[in-house]
């Protein structure tokens, strides 16, 4: 049978195609040789028993470890007031100024009787003057002499006397200012302008900076609580995707209502709310579970793997329970295992 030059084009036509995949994989093959790609190292954990502290929540509020009253150190009428409710002020700034009308007119009589002090003051100066020029001239005698100094000494103790007088009245003024005994935030303000008040009475009470979280423990978990655990408090109760940590740095002895109270130092609590109740978890025991990181886990719809090496060497995905976020400083997204594992499996990351 004669063939047609037609059935011959087709495998005519393929032999430049091969020749050119043939030089681009021999290219590839070249380039792969120089330049050996890079393999990621896999990322392991060998499953342990971790020991975990069971917590429970409980609700604290956020309160100043001293709240201390600026207080009036005499008596009168509010004149001005400098700060209200929410303000910060610093140590010993003024908060407000307490006037009293008898203090300025004890202030005038005094400065008249210092006037006419002054004056018998010079007059017995001049004369003392004159009568021991006298005496030294043998004019007048002796007793004269003494007289005029005793007079002179009169009038200059009765002046001292009445600067002294001055000088208390003006301190009584000075302290008709209040001032801030400590720093920190105005919670109240009990008194306006025009307000009589009396020595010792409270201007302002002010809460001190350094701000705790004060909590109200059930007394059953009061077993589980000593100064030095830790807390935690959601970050979501701050508006942030992290959590916060703290001490506890005082158990009160003092059971109240069936509730332990404790004190707790966290930082970035803030220090303008006072009394904001915030939920806390807090120690309720330790016990040992299997925690890992959440890279280690991954999801299908709905159920939990992780990837486990056998001893052959494959990776065998295996079926998990997952527990509870284990939230601590050094692994805030943990994840605790409840069932799939066993001590000594090596976990690879997906």
């Amino acid at each position: 049978m004669t063939m047609t030059p037609m059935m011959l084009t087709p495998i005519t036509a393929t032999r430049p195609r091969a020749a050119a995949m043939l030089a681009a994989t021999v290219l590839l093959a070249t380039l792969a040789a120089a330049h050996p790609a890079t393999v990621r190292a896999e990322e392991t954990l060998v499953v342990a028993p971790t020991t975990v502290t069971d917590e429970k929540a409980v609700f604290a509020t956020v309160e100043s470890s001293n709240i201390v009253p600026a207080r009036a150190r005499i008596g009168g009428t509010v004149a001005e007031l400098s700060i209200r409710e929410g303000d910060k002020v610093e140590q010993g700034a003024v908060v407000a100024t307490v006037a009293d009308e008898k203090l300025i007119l004890q202030m005038k009589a005094l400065g008249a009787q210092i006037e006419g002090l002054k004056a018998q003051l010079a007059q017995a100066k001049t004369d003392l003057d004159r009568a021991e020029e006298l005496f030294a001239k043998g004019t007048i005698p002796r007793a004269r002499l003494d007289e005029a100094r005793t007079a002179f000494n009169v009038a200059d103790n009765a002046m001292k006397a009445r600067t002294a007088e001055r000088a208390v009245i003006e301190q009584q003024m000075s302290e008709g200012k209040v001032l801030a005994p400590t720093s920190g935030r105005i919670l109240a303000v009990p008194v306006t302008a025009g307000t009589v008040i009396l020595p010792g009475e409270t201007v302002a009470s002010i809460a001190v900076q350094n701000f705790i979280l004060r909590l109200r423990v059930p007394e059953r978990h009061a077993r589980f609580l000593e100064a030095g655990d830790r807390v935690r408090i959601d970050g979501s109760e701050f508006g942030r995707n992290d959590a916060l940590f703290g001490t506890i740095r005082l158990v009160y002895p003092q059971i109240e209502d069936g509730r332990v109270i404790a004190d707790a130092e966290v930082s970035g609590l803030g220090d303008y709310f006072v009394g904001e109740r915030i939920r806390v978890w807090v120690s309720g025991g330790e016990r040992d579970t299997f925690v890992v990181p959440a890279s280690f886990v991954t999801t299908r719809f709905g159920v939990d793997y992780v990837h486990v090496r056998s001893g052959a060497g494959s990776i065998v995905e295996v079926p998990v329970q997952r527990g509870r976020v284990v939230s601590r400083p050094d692994a805030p997204q943990a994840l605790e295992i409840l069932s799939g594992v066993h001590a000594g499996d090596e976990l690879v990351q997906p």
